[in-house]
């Protein structure tokens, strides 16, 4: 069977582009009925008749004012379909295409494909049940309602008909023996099938029922193909993707070599800029034409990949088009992390000690209320951070995801009930995170404080609060994070063997944790908790030290040499 291939090309902008493109494809063998959007200017499509008069195979079909996701685009389609298949009683099978479409390989190559199939109908057809690929928008009620006005000239009142015709229970009736389906609106029919769609003696009744369907140019020759042809095989020829918002993928001039190495034979949407990419295309040699497959499968992956990167971001990187949303953010935080609380109140030298040890850059207290205490006290930090404490509250879960991304090591900090206290959901909730907790830490400094007992018992409770509040969101069932907690009373009874623990757990060798850092002295700490019972404060994170504790409570073998 010879096969000869007419193509349907929609236009409605860029005609200077589009007339080039329908001469490529009337000089490649092909017959060409070109429809132009009535709103186009008149004074571009009359150059553009001028462009293609010396091609006879070329042909203008009727103009509608065609308009996004009204049935205006299938009857431009019909009208130019009709036309192709009248005028050129030859063509064997029917191509649709836009202006924006650019063929990728001679047509000869297409021919050659389409002759190895010759009775095969190249439309996408899905049931609207199992299509699941809409964005946006409707599956089955897009059959099932009305929609008279326009999606994006009037959406509210679209909106509110919709909202209408679901509170109302309206339902349309479906002619009979039709199934909807949906598909690309981007096909190749047989002469036979596409002639069967077009003279169907219910055709007004159909068009009446989808003159009120949604987005009918992806579901009228979609179901009626199904109705007419006996050998469907459900794909489009021409490459279309779409992004995370069901809108067309848009290639580029750095898009070529995809493009060639995808061997597709037609791609949509092409830049109107994209000189390289047309100045490449069609290519191969016509003379030769090969009709081996279509190969977009690297093409697929990088597409996949750009419309997942572009819908969900990376992690840690929080962009405009999520970060309002709470739990909507791809990872709250790019690579792990560890934050260590109670440390620096019994090891005043902790920070230079851990810093001599791990693979890591260690900071103080990230969250000091006087500001972020980075790592050799820079002024400024990991990517252009500053240390301001006012800069850092205006958004703490930036400062802490950017500090955490720009790091070129694992970033370690210090925090306390004294920090602020903003953060503790975000890292009890993130699973990069490593906590390590010694709890009660904080009245080590107030043992060793001179001020007034009063003003210890006054700060013991607001710590002891403080801490209290960030334990209940550590042992919440949402808790995502790795966390180890000990008591002050715990720690101090084997801190070398917990200093162990905590190296190995961040990759450094735990026997470095033999050479203790400096420890403040805890001696008297039961006689001082006693003090605050006395005063009417229960401590409950300590651990437990006798009342009448006045020795050391480190036993001599792991307290540091002096």
């Amino acid at each position: 069977m010879t096969v000869r291939l007419g193509v349907v090309m929609l236009c409605h902008d860029e005609l200077p582009v589009a007339a080039r493109l329908a001469r490529v494809w009337a000089e490649g063998g092909a017959s060409v009925a070109v429809h132009v959007d009535a709103k186009a200017p008149p004074d571009g499509v009359e150059t553009m008749r001028q462009d293609l008069a010396n091609l006879p195979q070329v042909v203008f079909s009727p103009r509608h004012s065609c308009e996004w996701g009204m049935f205006s685009l299938v009857k431009a389609t019909q009208d130019a379909a009709a036309l192709l298949l009248d005028r050129f009683e030859d063509v064997t099978h029917v191509l649709v295409v836009s202006g924006s479409c650019l063929p990728l390989r001679p047509v000869a190559d297409l021919v050659a494909f389409l002759a190895l199939h010759p009775r095969r109908d190249f439309i996408e057809s899905v049931t609207a049940a199992d299509v699941g690929w809409t964005v946006g928008g409707l599956n089955e009620e897009r059959f099932t309602l009305r929609f008279p006005f326009s999606f994006r000239r009037r959406r509210k009142l679209f909106d509110r008909y919709v909202a209408l015709q679901r509170r109302l229970r309206f339902r349309r009736r479906i002619p009979q023996g039709l199934v909807p389906h949906l598909g690309s609106q981007w096909w190749c029919l047989t002469r036979t099938t596409l002639r069967a769609i077009l003279a169907d003696p219910r055709r007004a009744e159909f068009d009446r029922y989808f003159a009120k369907v949604w987005i009918p140019d992806e579901s009228y020759f979609q179901t009626l193909a199904r109705r007419h042809s006996q050998n469907i095989e459900s794909r489009s020829l021409t490459l279309a993707k779409f992004d995370g918002q069901g809108k067309p993928y848009i290639f580029y001039d750095d898009h070529l070599e995809m493009l060639e190495q995808s061997r597709c034979f037609v791609a949509r949407k092409i830049w109107r800029g994209a000189a390289r990419l047309h100045a490449h295309f069609p290519h191969g040699d016509p003379a030769r034409p090969a009709a081996d497959e279509p190969r977009p499968e690297r093409l697929d992956r990088v597409i996949g990949q750009a419309v997942a990167r572009r819908s969900l971001g990376r992690p840690g990187l929080y962009m405009q088009s999520r970060f309002p949303l709470k739990d909507r953010e791809n990872g709250k935080t790019s690579a792990p992390y560890a934050v260590l609380q109670g440390f620096t109140d019994l090891f005043p030298e902790f920070e230079s000690w851990l810093a001599e040890r791990v693979d890591a850059d260690v900071h103080g207290h990230l969250f000091a209320v006087h500001g972020a205490e980075f790592a050799g006290r820079a002024p400024i930090g990991p990517g252009g951070l500053s240390d301001s404490a006012a800069l850092r509250d205006l958004d703490p879960r930036g400062f802490v995801a950017n500090l955490i991304r720009m790091s070129d090591r694992m970033p370690l900090w210090q925090f306390s009930p004294r920090d602020g206290q903003e953060m503790n959901w975000f890292t009890a909730t993130d699973p990069n995170a490593r906590i390590f907790v010694i709890t009660g830490a904080w009245a080590v400094p107030l043992l060793h404080s001179d001020m007034p007992f009063d003003d210890i018992r006054r700060v013991a409770a607001i710590l002891q609060r403080t801490e209290l509040a960030q334990m209940e969101v550590l042992h919440s069932v949402w808790l995502k994070a790795q966390t180890q907690v000990w008591d002050l009373g715990d720690f101090c009874a084997r801190p070398a063997a917990v200093l162990g623990g905590i190296l190995r757990a961040l990759g450094a060798d735990p026997e470095a944790a033999a050479d203790l850092p400096p420890m403040r002295e805890i001696a008297g700490m039961g006689r001082f908790l006693q003090r605050l019972r006395n005063a009417g404060l229960r401590p409950q994170l300590m651990g437990d030290f006798p009342a009448s504790d006045t020795a050391p409570s480190v036993p001599p073998q792991e307290r540091p040499a002096p």
